[in-house]
C-alpha cells in the first residue's frame, strides 16, 4: 500500500517513512503545500498523513482540495496543535483522524493500517478470495490454510489485484502504485512482467488457481473466470 507523508519536518518524514517501510508500506514523501498538492492530484494513495502548518500554505486546504474531488486517500492528520477545536475542525473537514505530535511511531502505523482496512476492506484483517488468504496484520500470504513466502513487491502486487478484483488494470497503474513517482513511464515493463510471473508462479505452485489473466493491449485482471 501507497503512503503520502506530507511534512515539512524532514527528519520526522524520513523517520516515519523508514517505520512504515519495514511495516510494508512504499513511502513517498512532500515537505511543503505545492509538492503535496502536485501528488494528490496525480496519484491515489491509501494513506496521506497530513501535517497541517507547512510551507507555501496549509494542510487543511489540501484536505478540502482532496475531498472536493472526491478522492478517497485515507488522511491522517499530524500535528502540534492540540485543541479539541482543532480536532473537530480537522475531522469535519474530512479527516479520518487526528494525532497530535509527538507520537509514537507504532500508534501511527496502527492508525494509518486502520483506516486502510475500514476503507478498502470493510474493516477486516484477514482478506480472501477463493482459497487466498492475506493477512493484513500480519503481511501473510496463506493459500488452503498454508503459508506461501512473498517478497515485498509481490506481496503489494497481490493485495493491489485483490482490492481490484475483476477489474482490469492497466501496467502503468501498477507500476505506478508500486514504485510510486520514482516510475519513469519511458521505461521498459519487463521489472512488472517478472513480478507478475514469479506471483503466477508461487499461486499455482501452492495449489491457487492462475487467477492473473492478461488483457491484451490494456493490462491485467484478476479474476476466477
Amino acid at each position: 500500500m501507497k503512503i503520502l507523508i506530507v511534512e515539512d519536518e524532514k527528519e520526522l518524514s524520513q523517520s516515519i517513512c523508514a517505520y512504515l517501510n519495514n511495516e510494508q508500506y512504499f513511502c513517498e514523501s512532500a515537505y511543503d503545500y505545492h509538492a503535496a498538492l502536485e501528488k494528490i492530484l496525480l496519484y491515489d494513495y491509501a494513506c496521506v498523513i497530513l501535517d497541517i502548518s507547512l510551507p507555501g500554505g496549509n494542510g487543511m486546504d489540501l484536505l478540502k482540495q482532496l475531498r472536493s474531488i472526491d478522492k478517497m486517500d485515507g488522511v491522517i492528520i499530524v500535528s502540534a496543535r492540540n485543541s479539541i477545536d482543532d480536532k473537530v475542525k480537522g475531522l469535519l473537514a474530512g479527516a479520518d483522524d487526528y494525532l497530535t505530535k509527538p507520537f509514537h511511531l507504532p500508534e501511527l502505523a496502527a492508525r494509518v493500517s486502520a483506516i486502510i482496512r475500514r476503507k478498502s476492506f470493510d474493516g477486516k484483517n484477514l482478506v480472501r478470495f477463493d482459497n487466498i488468504e492475506l493477512d493484513l496484520h500480519e503481511k501473510v500470504l496463506k493459500v488452503n490454510n498454508i503459508p506461501v513466502e512473498l517478497t515485498k513487491k509481490e506481496y503489494e502486487l497481490l493485495l493491489y489485484f485483490i482490492s481490484n478484483k475483476n477489474r482490469v488494470v492497466a501496467k502503468n497503474a501498477i507500476a505506478i502504485h508500486l514504485w510510486g513517482d520514482s516510475f519513469d513511464i519511458s521505461d521498459n515493463y519487463d521489472f512488472i512482467y517478472t513480478h507478475i510471473k514469479n506471483l503466477r508462479r508461487k499461486l499455482v505452485q501452492s495449489g491457487a488457481l492462475d487467477y492473473i489473466k492478461s488483457v491484451y493491449g490494456m493490462g491485467y485482471k484478476f479474476s476466477m473466470s
